[in-house]
């Protein structure tokens, strides 16, 4: 580690170790794997001629699925994309960084590619749901119900699955997502999974704290380790009571883990290693 990795503690024996890598940073890593799935999925039904890079595309929900497979669609020259949300200030997520694919190894660069997101609409008008050419549900529980899902026709369905590992029972009664697709008018039916480190939800920010919980447990087992710490918030409370974008924007800047330790060492790594047993996969339905 280089020096400017951590500074000195309470005394000159005692080390505070920084994190590089930001919420911000663990939310993109995330999406990117829910997003490439889908990106993929999309990429072989236009070779197979089910749709093309000019079909209507709109995407149920916004936050943060739905914002991220938009960026990814737009970015990989998917040309007619609508985002559907009842909630119009989350519009502001399109011109954030939140979601947008990365393309360079170091997920602390700034993303330069914000201007090409501007064919992404946006609308609340829960009507345009009924017909375009595929359509994606991201809204997971009690999101989009079952007469709504009834209403659509498309060539394309897919649904984002917002349980993870079926580890609570209360959760999977609540989950009508199969019904959900089982009713929409559609040939091609597909579900998006997301699991990896025995989570309850698929939600992009339950996986975020998880990754968070683990690492600090994993941080603090380590030799030397005082304490460990992780500067978080209820951001749903921000985003959808205060309905404050730019506080949000600001809350996930910060360095995510900071550590007192007597032996400074590499945090990133660790928050990597739960990253990386997330994963996603489009399962198909019939």
């Amino acid at each position: 580690m280089e020096n400017n990795d951590f500074d000195t503690g309470i005394s000159s024996e005692v080390f505070t170790v920084k994190s590089k890598i930001r919420l911000i940073d663990i939310f993109n890593l995330i999406l990117e794997k829910k997003a490439n799935a889908v990106l993929g999925l999309f990429d072989k039904l236009n070779e197979d001629g089910i749709i093309n890079k000019d079909s209507s595309i709109l995407i149920i929900g916004t936050y943060f699925t739905g914002i991220s497979i938009a960026k990814h669609l737009s970015f990989n020259d998917f040309n007619d994309i609508t985002i559907v949300d009842i909630y119009p200030h989350l519009e502001g997520l399109i011109d954030s960084k939140l979601g947008n694919p990365i393309i360079a190894e170091d997920v602390n660069k700034e993303y330069p590619f914000i201007e090409n997101f501007k064919n992404i609409k946006f609308s609340s008008d829960l009507d345009l749901i009924k017909n375009a050419d595929a359509i994606i549900d991201t809204t997971g529980l009690g999101g989009i119900n079952e007469s709504q899902s009834e209403s659509i026709f498309t060539k394309v369905f897919l649904i984002e699955d917002p349980i993870a590992e079926e580890n609570d029972v209360l959760l999977e009664d609540k989950n009508n997502v199969y019904k959900r697709a089982n009713l929409a008018n559609s040939f091609n039916k597909y579900v998006l999974k997301t699991q990896g480190l025995n989570t309850k939800t698929s939600g992009t920010m339950t996986f975020a704290i998880d990754v968070l919980r683990q690492s600090l447990n994993k941080i603090l087992a380590k030799e030397g380790v005082l304490y460990c710490a992780s500067e978080m918030t209820f951001y749903e409370e921000i985003i959808f009571k205060e309905k404050d974008l730019d506080k949000f924007f600001n809350l996930i800047e910060s360095p995510v883990i900071k550590v007192s330790t007597i032996q400074p060492f590499d945090c990133d790594g660790i928050i990597n290693e739960f990253i990386g047993r997330i994963h996603s996969e489009i399962l198909i339905r019939w």
